[in-house]
């Protein structure tokens, strides 16, 4: 496994897996690997011949609260995860690399981003955007992998990938869980024992839904105050949003009759997580 900073040094190798012949994969990450991003690794090595990992904390997708110091940079635990992953290369660029001067040109992202995380985290995708747009103009994969759990920023990312012509394919992944449920994240270590546990209405909050999708309810805002009770229940929770949006451009909707995204935010403490099933009253759920 190879390891670059640079995104010439990168290129150069690149071009030499594809006069090779070998098809190029791409997981983007900030880093901090655990066994979600793993699970994007593995799907990106069956699917592809030249497995490429970033590890990148983007400043430009931090908001003027969030504390961009703070976040965890285990570069050689994950590098050692890559490595035992069949992972081919780890393009890790500091921030100069990627941003050499101020940047003025921006991927904006308009009504996607409106919604859901986007509401209460302006600019964000605009940073996400920008950075996923660099990535791969720098590493021209044939296939990115994105994983379900970050549903808003997946759909995002395929609207741009659409919407500016960019060719590759984006592979979407399952969330992967821990086996009582939870989604994985890196924010789950910041949860003591007590809102560990009660982390789990997260889940059992969307279970309800889907019974009630299945059950045959269609109207959104039902569906909603039950998943809000069930929530509410745990006593370290707040809810930051519970949304059910059209599962192609995430606009709300009032009533189920198309395949739609439910999601929710809950903080527990300070944390905030995130979760979010794919239904279709068609077919009852996906």
């Amino acid at each position: 496994m190879e390891i670059t900073s640079e995104i010439k040094k990168t290129r150069e190798i690149i071009k030499q897996a594809k006069a090779a012949g070998k098809t190029i994969g791409l997981v983007p990450t900030m880093g901090a690997l655990h066994e979600g991003h793993l699970s994007l690794i593995r799907i990106c090595r069956q699917k592809c011949d030249f497995v490429i990992v970033s590890i990148f904390v983007n400043p430009t997708q931090f908001g003027p609260a969030e504390d961009l110091a703070k976040y965890p940079r285990p570069f050689e635990w994950d590098c050692r995860l890559c490595r035992d992953n069949g992972v081919d290369l780890v393009f890790a660029p500091a921030a100069e690399e990627m941003y050499p001067q101020k940047q003025i040109i921006w991927v904006d992202v308009e009504t996607l981003g409106d919604h859901l995380c986007g509401a209460s985290r302006p600019g964000h995708f605009r940073g996400v955007c920008t950075v996923v747009a660099k990535l791969f103009n720098i590493i021209t994969p044939d296939i990115a992998c994105f994983g379900q759990k970050d549903a808003q920023q997946l759909a995002i990312i395929r609207q741009m990938v659409r919407g500016l012509n960019m060719n590759l394919e984006i592979c979407p992944c399952p969330t992967v869980r821990e086996p009582d449920g939870l989604a994985l994240s890196s924010r789950n270590q910041y949860l003591d024992s007590q809102q560990r546990q009660q982390a789990l209405c997260l889940l059992q909050a969307l279970r309800r839904a889907g019974e009630m999708v299945a059950a045959g309810q269609s109207d959104t805002q039902a569906i909603i105050a039950a998943m809000k009770e069930i929530i509410e229940r745990q006593p370290q929770t707040r809810i930051d949003y519970i949304s059910i949006v059209d599962n192609d451009l995430l606009q709300p909707i009032s009533r189920l009759d198309r395949p739609a995204l439910i999601a929710l935010a809950v903080y527990l403490g300070p944390t905030r997580l995130i979760d979010n099933i794919i239904v279709d009253p068609a077919n009852k759920s996906l």
